[in-house]
């Protein structure tokens, strides 16, 4: 009994793995490439050769009253045109997604006039949406980025239909500004710019809904999550590495290393879409309107103080020389409350920030 039931089990265990793994495959569909479908130019050709043939077959039948070759003329006529959207043209750089019956049957990939199915359709969820990206940037004003996609209607706006090919082209995204709290809290406005291309056509229509779409939002999601660990400038006792010490990066000063961080969180979440993130920049950087004007007074006040240290170490150099000179050269013998007032004069004419007006002395020093 114990050996019927762990068999049981085994069989029972082995069925839920069968059916997880087909569960897998048919979620994670691979890309296949047709290979051999070149031959639009010749199909096209003998079906233009068979409508000639049809044609003159007909003419024959009705002068000649024989039926059959009327009736074959005619049905060669009606449904020869069924071979015609079979016919494929593809540019460099250009893909296809065909599915027959819903099912998906393989990608169309490289410049060429193919034939395929003619019952097989085309597949891009994204051919209607509208991004401010490179390639496909629409005449219309107003378009930016995820908060302005734009989709037009099946036979789209001016009348043309869209096209289902899938770009296989390096194109640009420029998202438009986020405003972000750093890891200090202040809002920040900033934009990246995102070179990105689709390198496997099977994830990118099947797996997400719209891909095009599903980029914009990770862009979002993952500048966010990233420029939240810096702080807009260079900042004491921040950890942006995440090693537990304190270090130097910013916004600011480290823009490629953040450039980088951020390209790598949008690549880790558009993985499953078959996109290939090639570089990420960040094209704007600025605090918020709200707290620009004082963190403007807060860097005017840093140079300044900057600037008055400079100075102030100059002038305690300048003093130290001048008493060295004089007491080598023994030029004037002075005691310690006539150099403390030399001393003070010195240092309040090179700090100054106006020039100093002289007052001479006619009597004596005591």
């Amino acid at each position: 009994m114990e050996r019927k039931e762990k068999t049981k089990e085994g069989i029972t265990v082995d069925k839920r793995e069968r059916k997880e793994t087909g569960m897998e495959r048919d979620i994670n569909i691979e890309e296949k490439v047709l290979q051999g479908k070149k031959h639009g130019m010749a199909v096209l050709l003998g079906t233009l050769l068979v409508y000639v043939l049809a044609i003159a077959g007909f003419i024959y039948g009705m002068m000649s009253e024989r039926t059959l070759f009327v009736v074959i003329s005619l049905v060669i006529i009606c449904a020869g045109w069924i071979v015609l959207p079979g016919l494929k043209v593809l540019k460099p750089q250009e893909a296809l997604v065909l599915t027959l019956f819903g099912k998906y049957v393989g990608t169309l990939k490289g410049d060429g006039f193919y034939f395929v199915n003619p019952f097989c359709t085309s597949v891009n969820p994204a051919s209607e949406t509208k991004l401010n990206q490179s390639g496909d940037v629409s005449s219309l004003s107003g378009i930016g980025s995820l908060s302005n996609l734009t989709a037009g209607s099946a036979g789209g706006k001016n009348g043309i239909a869209p096209s289902r090919k899938i770009s296989l082209k390096i194109m640009t995204l420029n998202n438009s500004r986020q405003k972000i709290n750093d890891c200090l809290g202040n809002p920040v406005e900033i934009g990246i710019a995102v070179t990105w291309r689709v390198v496997d056509t099977a994830k990118a229509v099947f797996n997400v809904d719209n891909y095009k779409e599903f980029l914009s939002l990770q862009c979002d999601s993952a500048l966010r999550n990233i420029v939240r660990l810096y702080p807009y400038d260079v900042a004491p006792n921040v950890d942006t590495t995440g090693d537990g010490m304190a270090d130097e990066g910013s916004l600011r000063g480290s823009s490629e290393i953040v450039a980088g961080r951020i390209r790598d969180e949008i690549q880790a979440r558009v993985e499953e879409a078959g996109i290939e993130i090639v570089e990420a920049r960040i094209t704007y950087l600025a605090y918020a309107t709200e707290i620009a004007a004082v963190m403007l007074q807060r860097q005017q006040a840093s140079a300044i103080i900057d600037a008055r240290k400079m100075i102030v170490d100059g002038a305690v150099g300048m003093v130290e020389m001048a008493l060295e000179r004089l007491n080598e050269n023994h030029t004037v013998e002075l005691d310690e409350e006539r150099k403390a007032a030399m001393v003070s004069n010195l240092l309040v004419v090179l700090c100054g920030n106006h020039d100093a007006q002289p007052v001479v002395n006619s009597g004596s020093l005591y």
